[in-house]
């Protein structure tokens, strides 16, 4: 399945035996799925029916599902509405008594209200209309998926680019790295140096103090790391599917690899700048490309 954005939209329009409906969806980003339903009275019965188809569809996303319905002309006997009839007449007479005006109100105006004539409240539904209705949502749904797997596509494109700005980016750290090695090793005598200045020298203390500093300085370990996730964020988002979770959780860890490179190249000079500018411009990468995640499904 092709990576999809949450954002899209799709109108469908359908008759059926009884008169025509016109169901639209429009997807935003959401944590999770998010349905709201903007449907017709006649279709409440069919409201958990139509959540499961799209449920069935869609994983992620905030969906917005209106309705319209259009009943056939002849569908049915008009029941009038008395009490909307009542209250014009009451208010016409009143208004032409306040203003001793002689006339009547127009029985045929008053019918052509909106609202004022409607097919009966006791009618049974249509016994295929849950089955129309579900199809007719399954299909909006898929030309909604369309729209947004097109979408996703446009956003793969770009991630894409952003990922191999990153390994290119690791890339030179890696080079700046093995060239940077006497650097790292001064720095560290420095430090042994001024930790051990008037004291006894224990050799397993300085076993323990060359490790220590070894460590904090040294950044293979980050490099060798955010290599694997740069292939691992490339598999990912050409492996397609559900993916904006999954990329959540593997640009946290290329963040947190990316400060600690950071926190270990100040001191060395020149060649440390350079590293520093460089893992600053892996961290913008990286947000760029979580920024852009959140809008895949």
């Amino acid at each position: 399945m092709a990576i999809r954005s949450m954002t899209g939209y799709a109108r469908v329009r359908r008759s059926s035996a009884e008169g025509e409906v016109v169901l639209s969806i429009k997807g935003v980003n959401h944590r999770g799925l998010d349905i709201h339903f903007h449907l017709p009275p006649d279709f409440d019965p069919y409201e958990h029916s139509i959540r499961n188809v799209i449920r069935r569809l869609v994983s992620r996303g905030h969906l917005e599902v209106r309705a319209s319905y259009k009943r056939n002309a002849n569908d049915g006997e008009a029941q009038l509405n008395v009490a909307m009839l009542d209250g014009y007449v009451a208010a016409w007479r009143a208004a032409a008594d306040r203003h001793r005006i002689a006339a009547e109100p127009d029985l045929a105006t008053a019918l052509r209200m909106p609202g004022m004539l409607g097919p009966g409240t006791d009618r049974d539904p249509e016994a295929s209309m849950e089955q129309f209705l579900c199809q007719l949502t399954e299909d909006t749904v898929k030309e909604l998926n369309v729209f947004r797997e097109r979408e996703g596509q446009d956003t793969l494109a770009v991630l894409l680019d952003r990922n191999a700005h990153i390994r290119a980016a690791v890339a030179v750290v890696k080079d700046i790295r093995s060239r940077a090695m006497p650097a790292f090793q001064a720095r560290m005598k420095e430090r042994l140096a001024d930790i051990l200045s008037g004291t006894q020298l224990d050799p397993q203390r300085i076993a323990q103090e060359a490790a220590v500093l070894a460590d904090r300085s040294d950044i293979g370990e980050e490099i060798a790391r955010l290599e694997i996730h740069t292939e691992q964020l490339e598999k990912l988002l050409k492996g397609g599917g559900e993916v904006g979770k999954k990329l959540d959780f593997l640009l946290q860890e290329m963040n947190r690899e990316t400060n600690t490179m950071l926190s270990k190249t100040n001191g060395i000079g020149e060649q440390g700048l350079t590293i520093t500018e460089t893992a600053l411009g892996i961290k913008a990468d990286v947000e760029k490309i979580r920024e852009q995640s959140l809008n895949l499904e």
